[in-house]
């Protein structure tokens, strides 16, 4: 804990496990949005690389988790489909890991709140794009290649993944397997990746190990309380606050 504290005072911890807590509860509740709360939440008031680091390991044990609820079968068959996305995802995500360190606190913000606002906004609206057979090569590459840019800058590779599955027409029922392989193997290019630039040290590590358990709590009860109320509502207001916190980050990037 004494480590843990040289990074970051107590209350800030605190404010990081409540921030990850809730994001567990969501993703638990209506399978997404865990890495945007905590990037959006944490944001506020943490140093943006400090929650990149955060962020790794509760992303990498709650994926692994959720390849396993969704079973091998459904992996294997995502992983034989989706091959070239993944493999441009997690070679990007480990080039651009490389990067972080480099990258102002200013020029975060921005990387982090623009995902943020993009995919909240594309979900509310319900737009997908539609992608002939003729395009589906070259926006498959393209998609991976900004999703796997984005995953090791910011620890958030969601965006460019659901524009990805909208615009192949994944069946609804196959989207969770899918994701579920693409943000698994994903989280695991972000650990490696993060090893080697330095982002994930031994001070951050245990932060981010910390952080494991509230997520998981907060899916468990995510899973168990989910039926329980309106999840289209529910999702709603979700989005609605992301977008809001993911437009106060851009907003200090930009503005201080």
């Amino acid at each position: 804990m004494t480590d843990i504290l040289a990074v970051l005072p107590l209350h800030l911890v605190v404010f990081a496990c409540l921030v990850t807590l809730l994001g567990g509860f969501v993703k638990g509740a209506v399978g997404f949005a865990m890495p945007l709360i905590m990037i959006s939440g944490m944001g506020i008031l943490i140093n943006p690389q400090l929650v990149v680091a955060g962020i790794i390991l509760p992303i990498l044990v709650s994926n692994g988790w959720q390849i396993a609820r969704s079973g091998l079968g459904p992996a294997r068959a995502a992983v034989v489909e989706h091959w070239r996305y993944l493999l441009i995802v997690c070679v990007m995500i480990l080039i651009s890991a490389q990067f972080l360190t480099v990258i102002s606190a200013d020029a975060m913000f921005v990387i982090l709140g623009v995902p943020v606002v993009a995919l909240c906004v594309v979900q509310l609206l319900g737009w997908k794009p539609v992608i002939g057979p003729r395009w589906r090569r070259p926006f498959e590459w393209g998609s991976g290649l900004a999703a796997g840019t984005l995953g090791g800058l910011a620890g958030t590779w969601g965006p460019p993944t659901v524009l990805y599955l909208l615009a192949l027409e994944t069946p609804r029922d196959r989207q969770m397997a899918v994701q579920g392989v693409i943000y698994g193997l994903g989280s695991v290019m972000l650990f490696l990746g993060h090893l080697q630039s330095g982002v994930l040290n031994g001070h951050t590590w245990q932060l981010s190990a910390l952080l494991v358990l509230p997520a998981m709590l907060g899916m468990l009860a995510g899973f168990r309380l989910g039926d329980r109320f309106d999840q289209a509502l529910f999702r709603k207001v979700t989005l609605i606050v992301l977008i809001v916190a993911g437009v106060n980050l851009v907003r200090r990037g930009l503005i201080g």
